[in-house]
């Protein structure tokens, strides 16, 4: 049924049925027999599914990747959906529109997705309610979180600081981002000695608090072997707690849609299947060099159950989804967790 409902939305533009089937899925689990069935057909609940990372225990290690729910309006509807975890934003001090329209495509020969959303969100302020109110306590919820476009670099320290100390009460654990292509020189904050005062910054923050949260950083699919050397040493500096590996990518090789067609939609960063091999090397290098150090969570092209699987053999703790989810539908979350109890056994 999902690949016809697929086809007829994929007729349409790509930000406008997002906000449409988000609209429709939230309206659909207001009545108490849609979330039934939802939690029959996508649920899977087995205390083998369970795992325990950076302190914090999910329920099962398959989560929705930031960027789906930008503004924490979906995170009580996405657990119907089977999810251990939700990443929220990315969130920034103040609301701001993001890139101009359109900005966001569908490459649909490579089951991919570019965008250049460019940190389109209401900012920290306006998700706080929703996040107040969470219907399912045992749903882990993390809070992605960047700097706004008008704030320059040798700035972006203040503004992580800011979404951090709003964010801290309502949220399990932090992603720092610094790795989206969409806003301009962001990452730049890559770069050893920046993004090593950053988190050391928020790691003292963090160190100050009665409860402190876990702090992850979400790199880029496009650093080199020296670059991933220099996350692990910033990491065992810095002594966060772990790794997103990755974002999306700049790359446009190997690609099966056509080269005018990606001229024509421009800049942006592409997510799904086109990620899935780099995204995976990433994480076998990372958790490799650094003799499974920290935890790393895997993000990428994961399409299918098979997928998953590689990232957690990879070395991956945790996966998260966004485009797979996209072009695969909801069940794509109980295969994966069926999958993972079948290995196990």
């Amino acid at each position: 049924m999902y690949p016809l409902l697929r086809r007829t939305l994929f007729l349409f533009d790509a930000e406008k049925v997002h906000y449409f089937t988000t609209f429709l899925l939230k309206f659909l689990l207001k009545f108490g027999f849609t979330r039934i069935i939802f939690k029959k057909l996508f649920v899977l609940e087995d205390p083998k599914l369970e795992r325990t990372v950076f302190g914090l225990k999910f329920k099962n290690p398959v989560g929705m990747a930031a960027g789906f729910d930008k503004n924490a309006e979906m995170l009580n509807d996405l657990a119907y959906c089977g999810f251990g975890f939700i990443e929220v934003g990315t969130l920034t001090p103040l609301g701001q529109s993001g890139n101009p329209k359109p900005r966001l495509f569908r490459i649909k020969k490579d089951k991919g997705i570019l965008n250049r959303l460019g940190f389109n969100n209401k900012g920290v302020a306006s998700a706080i309610p929703r996040l107040k109110v969470r219907k399912h306590p045992n749903l882990i919820i993390g809070g992605n979180i960047g700097k706004n476009k008008i704030t320059p670099n040798e700035d972006a320290t203040n503004d992580y600081v800011l979404a951090f100390e709003q964010l801290f009460p309502y949220v399990d654990y932090f992603v720092v981002n610094v790795s989206s292509p969409n806003t301009a020189n962001l990452r730049d904050l890559q770069e050893k000695e920046p993004l090593t005062a950053l988190l050391s910054e928020l790691k003292n923050r963090n160190s100050l608090k009665e409860n402190p949260k876990p702090i992850l950083l979400k790199i880029a699919p496009d650093l080199t072997n020296l670059q991933l050397d220099d996350i692990i040493e910033i990491v065992r500096f810095t002594k966060i707690d772990g790794v997103i590996a990755t974002n999306t990518t700049i790359g446009r090789d190997d690609l099966k849609t056509d080269s005018k067609l990606l001229m024509q939609y421009g800049a942006g960063g592409i997510s799904g299947k086109p990620l899935a091999k780099r995204s995976t090397e990433v994480i076998r290098y990372l958790h490799d060099n650094s003799k499974g150090e920290f935890p790393i969570i895997g993000v990428g092209g994961i399409h299918s159950a098979d997928d998953a699987l590689e990232k957690l053999a990879a070395g991956a703790s945790l996966i998260q989804l966004y485009t797979g989810f996209i072009y695969e539908g909801p069940g794509i979350v109980r295969k994966i967790n069926e999958a993972i109890l079948k290995q196990e056994a």
